[in-house]
């Protein structure tokens, strides 16, 4: 909130405060120094629960007025404030999800329902731990992962830089500390015992009371509550203590917390012992010299000796590295930047250029016969690089070929012919393409449906732990186990054999038979081993699906980048028009050919086989369908072969989600080469007699009879026309 308020007015509205005064009425308190005001709403106190919503809605709606405030950024901590907030009309709905709330002591009734309201209604919904992300990550679209951040240099001061608190460094013998609310969470009975145990020892509990009174808490005289300090003060009570405690107790209300004083601790240069909260064993695990976990009062006891013994210059100088990526300055980059998205958002996008249409009218110099990448690639390059005047045909009737997106009915951002995900290692593709395009980085991965779970597909060691319960650690455990998985075959020629030569027959069964067999018409044994060769086994727990060093998808999609790239007065595009309607008319002397090239010779040696899809699409009145963009289903008996939901690839924010199920057909529009020795062969005899024919240059995974990445395709293309450059500076006018 600091750091907002460095560059925005920021408006803290504060839970209603009881009053004897008949109407009610609001309190501003501005910080002094900063762009920050508290508002504290005060209601009469004999309301019940309907005057107090209608209440707080009226001197909401009174602060907005008498402020001038205009389409506020609206940002709830508390589900409970959006019961009489809803109305209000908002360039943006932040929900910063810090506690699960509806567990703790005295929750409204009403606070679950009022989170899926606010969850529904919200742009952006941030989570404070790990355990809150996992259970709400598929209830929104826009959800992100921020755990607890730490003043680094504020509490690194307690290391050497400042004077302990007087009155803890007062206290005899060891001090044992902690700071923080003192509620229902605290196990009360564990620090009675801790107390117990060694009565040497200070324990020492800074923090205000709530919703528990002072008859609640344990006695002994060295067990000492100390009530609250300053957030300044921090340092200094650190500055006192050997050990800085988590006592939580693990009940309902710890089981989603991610306490920010645990960094903060470790920060100022403590030893750290907790209980075994969740979020703090998921981040803090691998460090146990830095943070000891202890699950049973008697571990705790021996927990806390053994950090009293030990030197924090044995873990500091692993755990600061760690630290150093926590900084709040760098969380408040991260989510700035995803607010002003959530804000874009709401606007329209930007408009696509007036890309020139076919006029019938004058010679060109090529004729390009498809707008996929091939052919939209190749056309930029003959237009914009060598003044060549291009007609771009291609008999749907729109651009970008099988990655051609577009909004549907309900305004989501789909791709028409299945999911396309770029990925590259070359950096020239990846500058060429960032010509007609800014870039939304996205890491692709893809779950495998077995039963009734959900596995990480390629196969990893996630994906192993998950099917046969074990409980490999290593990436040598891993190979080990596959290795013994694994039928050594005497010759790898299909896509069977590569599999089951790596990880045997069941694993073979499990995820590649049944979905092979759908994907390509064909028993896997029958398929050339390129299929299969292309899906890698891991034996670590990278889950994502492709490696390569830039993966991003078109920041406005792949439609509008294809019409960037075609925005050019030497380009014309004739859509909706076959290319066998424009060939007698002599439109240009040079073809460019990115259709199959079976059919540009009318089958003259037979048809070369290709598989189609058939692509169903919904629309469903909900945020989320699955955990990722893409779930596999190898199941024979499963007649699609998987499923898609767009929003994971576009990051788009909507009410609704929309998924598409594909299936594998032989009928259709050709996308994939069928990978057999005779197929192959077949091509042979067409590459022959493409070469009869020098004025007609055949490009793309169509007229090449290969499967291509789109980054694959693009590289062509550029080679493609580097090759012609020779033969295009002989034909180039010279000016006169």
């Amino acid at each position: 909130m600091n750091r907002f308020g460095r560059s925005r007015q920021v408006y803290f509205f504060e839970e209603y405060i009881p009053t004897e005064h008949h109407s009610p009425y609001l309190e501003t308190h501005p910080y002094e120094g900063t762009n920050i005001v508290s508002i504290r709403p005060r209601l009469p106190r004999d309301w019940d629960e309907p005057r107090r919503e209608a209440g707080l809605r009226q001197l909401l709606d009174l602060m907005l007025r008498l402020n001038g405030i205009i389409k506020p950024i609206l940002w709830f901590y508390s589900p409970s404030m959006f019961s009489f907030a809803r109305h209000v009309d908002a360039s943006a709905v932040v929900y910063d999800c810090m506690d699960e709330l509806a567990n703790f002591r005295f929750a409204p009734p009403r606070l679950k329902e009022l989170e899926a309201e606010l969850m529904e209604n919200s742009d952006l919904v941030l989570t404070g731990g790990s355990s809150l992300f996992s259970t709400r990550r598929n209830r929104h679209d826009n959800i992100h992962l921020f755990p607890s951040g730490v003043e680094i240099e504020h509490f690194a001061t307690a290391r050497s830089d400042v004077q302990p608190a007087a009155d803890m460094a007062a206290l005899p013998g060891k001090k044992l500390g902690f700071y923080g609310v003192i509620d229902e969470r605290i196990d009360l009975p564990l620090l009675a015992e801790l107390a117990r145990s060694h009565p040497e020892w200070s324990i020492v509990m800074v923090g205000p009371l709530a919703k528990i009174g002072h008859h609640e808490l344990p006695s002994a005289p060295n067990l000492h509550f100390m009530g609250p300090r300053a957030y300044g003060d921090l340092p200094a009570c650190l500055a006192a203590w050997d050990v800085a405690l988590m006592p939580f107790a693990i009940n309902e209300a710890t089981r989603f917390i991610s306490p920010t004083k645990t960094p903060e601790y470790l920060a100022a240069g403590l030893p750290v012992v907790s209980t075994p909260i969740v979020d703090v064993v998921a981040t803090y695990g691998d460090n146990p010299e830095a943070v000891r976990i202890a699950d049973t009062p008697a571990a705790f006891i021996a927990a806390c000796e053994a950090a009293l013994a030990a030197d924090p210059a044995t873990f500091l100088p692993e755990i600061d590295p760690k630290l150093a990526t926590m900084s709040w300055d760098g969380t408040f980059r991260r989510i700035s930047a995803l607010v002003d998205q959530a804000i874009s958002a709401r606007l329209m996008p930007p408009p696509a250029p007036a890309v020139r249409r076919y006029a019938q009218g004058g010679a060109y110099d090529y004729l390009i016969v498809g707008a996929g990448f091939a052919g939209s690639v190749l056309a930029e390059r003959l237009a914009a690089d060598s003044g060549k005047r291009v007609l771009v045909c291609d008999r749907r009737p729109h651009v970008g070929g099988n990655a051609y997106d577009h909004h549907d009915a309900a305004g989501i951002l789909v791709h028409k012919y299945g999911p396309h995900i770029f990925h590259t290692n070359s950096d020239d593709i990846v500058a060429y393409l960032s010509r007609f395009t800014a870039w939304r980085p996205y890491q692709h991965r893809v779950l495998a449906s077995v039963g009734e779970r959900l596995m990480p597909m390629p196969i990893n060691r996630t994906t192993l732990n998950a099917l046969y319960q074990l409980n490999l650690r290593t990436d040598a455990e891993t190979e080990e186990f596959l290795r013994s998985r694994a039928e050594p075959q005497e010759m790898i020629r299909s896509a069977r054999d590569v599999v089951i030569n790596q990880v045997g027959s069941e694993l073979y069964r499990t995820f590649f038979e049944g979905y092979t067999r759908k994907q390509w018409g064909v028993d896997p044994s029958e398929l050339d081993k390129s299929v299969t060769a292309r899906v890698p086994t891991r034996s670590n727990a990278d889950d994502r699906y492709f490696l390569d060093q830039f993966q991003a998808m078109p920041l406005h999609g792949y439609t509008a980048m294809f019409e960037n790239m075609l925005d050019h007065d030497n380009i014309e595009l004739a859509l909706g028009v076959d290319y066998r309607d424009l060939r007698a008319d002599g439109l240009a002397k040079r073809i460019i050919y990115t259709g199959p090239i079976d059919e540009y010779f009318d089958h003259r040696f037979g048809a070369l086989p290709y598989r189609s899809l058939r692509f169903q699409h919904e629309t469903l009145a909900q945020r989320r369908f699955q955990p990722v963009a893409v779930v596999n289903y190898p199941d024979p008996e499963i007649p699609y072969t998987r499923i898609t939901e767009y929003k994971h690839l576009t990051g788009q924010t909507h009410r609704q989600t929309s998924i598409t199920y594909e299936f594998p057909q032989d009928a259709g529009d050709p996308y994939y080469p069928i990978p057999r020795p005779e197929n192959a062969a077949l091509y042979k005899q067409y590459e022959a007699l493409s070469r009869e024919h020098p004025n007609v240059t055949f490009v793309g995974r169509l007229g090449t009879y290969r499967y291509y990445n789109m980054d694959q395709v693009v590289g062509q293309a550029l080679a493609t026309y580097r090759r012609m450059g020779a033969d295009l500076a002989q034909t180039q006018e010279v000016p006169v």
